[in-house]
């Protein structure tokens, strides 16, 4: 079986795609049956994986910029479309024995059979909660891919089940391969946490986190209107720390951040580098995920292999991923989140079992039996 993963979505610092695409390309060389592995770039094969310290691997953004203007006028858009499918599809020429792998919604042109990884459908589903550009650009790539695929792969069986329906296509030609926490997830002694927590003015034990853009999507208002209810003793002891990128039409979620702030029981510390991250998920005290709609929710496991609680939402992918392990409301009922928060800080015995459960729930997922599942499809691949 001969492979061309795209590594393009390897981008540093790593988007969940981005972990995902680098994981794949990590582990996929150990899956028995493979006999090559190719890996191609932005319009060309690659000797090797992108690397943090490569300028390639950083997003550019005059490039950013410029698929931004363009994707505001829909001629220039399909314009660009066509000239990097048409560069990409001549880098390809000859490759027909191999299946190529999309792993982030996109396909070039190619001579053989082809799989591609739809994450979610917000931008189709809940457009409104995407700038237009994005909109306009993954609508026009993702229908371009549905045209050229064998198989489609989503991240969860919500996703599938979702892509099926919604793209009218059939269930069998759908396939499910779970993400997985990295190893760099697990707990810590707070003596060796204290020192990274202590840049961030954090104490080990002493915070709430949520980790993740600052959009709609994530719920952002909802968690902090249901914190601000919390006594203010528990608000005090342990506040709530968000971390990520600020993300689009965040107006409001960054308004109620900065009164938050200016109330004492908020931190927003906006990016975290990936060698923070994982001691910032040890240290906390609870993991917050009232998410709106997640294509699989990778934080979740994330906080679960930290040894760290988890309040999370029941909607879209998240009770497949937090099992019988978290803690779940609707995401739209602040009161009750408000007091799912407070038993995860109050409730010792609650959290006692909502750890040892979070261990076993996370152990369930790894990415070498992603990898696995994904050569798998694309054996079907080459078999239809």
């Amino acid at each position: 079986m001969k492979i061309i993963l795209s590594v393009q979505p390897i981008r540093f610092p790593l988007t969940g795609i981005g972990r995902y695409t680098l994981e794949l390309a990590r582990h996929l060389p150990t899956v028995s049956g493979v006999e090559d592995l190719k890996f191609f770039g932005d319009s060309d094969f690659v000797p090797d994986l992108p690397s943090a310290d490569d300028k390639a691997s950083k997003p550019a953004s005059l490039v950013t910029q410029l698929k931004h203007r363009l994707a505001r006028n829909p001629l220039l858009l399909d314009f660009y479309r066509k000239r990097v499918h048409t560069r990409r599809g001549k880098a390809l020429e000859g490759q027909g024995d191999y299946v190529y792998h999309g792993p982030n919604f996109y396909l070039p042109p190619f001579p053989g059979p082809s799989v591609v990884t739809i994450h979610d459908l917000s931008v189709f589903t809940m457009p409104e909660r995407h700038p237009l550009e994005r909109v306009m650009f993954v609508r026009k790539e993702v229908e371009s891919a549905l045209r050229q695929a064998t198989i489609l792969i989503t991240p969860s069986q919500h996703a599938r089940h979702e892509v099926a329906e919604y793209f009218n296509w059939p269930l069998e030609k759908v396939r499910n391969t779970a993400l997985a926490g990295g190893s760099e997830f697990h707990p810590r002694e707070e003596d060796a946490i204290a020192p990274v927590l202590a840049r961030h003015n954090l104490t080990p034990r002493g915070y709430v986190l949520y980790t993740g853009t600052i959009e709609p999507r994530k719920n952002i208002v909802r968690l902090i209107d249901a914190y601000g209810q919390l006594p203010q003793n528990l608000k005090s002891h342990f506040p709530l720390v968000l971390a990520g990128f600020k993300g689009w039409n965040n107006e409001a979620e960054m308004a109620r951040i900065n009164l938050a702030e200016r109330e004492g029981w908020l931190r927003y510390l906006g990016f975290v580098s990936d060698a923070d991250l994982p001691v910032l998920f040890s240290g906390a005290k609870l993991f917050a995920f009232p998410s709106l709609y997640e294509g699989f929710g990778l934080p979740v496991l994330e906080a679960m292999a930290s040894g760290v609680p988890v309040v999370t939402s029941n909607s879209s992918s998240l009770p497949e991923v937090a099992g019988d392990a978290a803690a779940s409301c609707a995401p739209e009922d602040v009161d009750a989140l408000a007091g799912l928060l407070q038993q995860g800080l109050e409730d010792e015995e609650w959290r006692a079992e909502a750890i040892r459960r979070g261990f076993l729930q996370a152990a369930k997922f790894s990415w070498k039996r992603c990898a696995e599942e994904t050569a798998e499809i694309y054996r079907s691949a080459l078999a239809c």
